[in-house]
């Protein structure tokens, strides 16, 4: 099993190849991506990952937690699986910041495919 989960309320590092993003990440750092920042409490913003996740295609919530939850997502052709996590923070006036990473079980480059599914998740956050 990769290298996933929250410890000491932290995300996993990116190993060095370059199939990672992770807003935990330095900021000067290729694998850095920024957290998803959204109105509402902890519950309607988890609620809001959980909707976006279950629209998803070939994703599957593994690990469920209220301020946590790891979903896998599964490529349509090579049937490759990228973990992708959010960690939630505690709301502070009416604000919940979401730490994220996704990462590629296998191989090297992705070709920025977790950096772009992740923007696409924020996107429909936001929407």
């Amino acid at each position: 099993m990769p290298n996933l989960g929250v410890t000491n309320g932290k995300l996993a590092d990116c190993p060095s190849s370059p199939n990672c993003v992770s807003s935990q990440a330095p900021v000067s750092d290729k694998h850095y991506i920024e957290p998803i920042v959204l109105k509402g409490s902890n519950v309607s913003v988890h609620d809001k990952v959980l909707a976006v996740l279950g629209s998803s295609k070939r994703t599957k919530v593994v690990v469920n937690e209220v301020d946590y939850i790891h979903a896998e997502f599964t490529s349509a052709v090579f049937r490759f699986v990228d973990d992708v996590e959010f960690l939630f923070s505690q709301e502070r006036n009416g604000v919940v910041n979401i730490d994220i990473r996704s990462a590629s079980r296998v191989g090297h480059s992705d070709f920025g495919v977790n950096r772009k599914r992740m923007e696409a998740i924020r996107s429909k956050l936001k929407e």
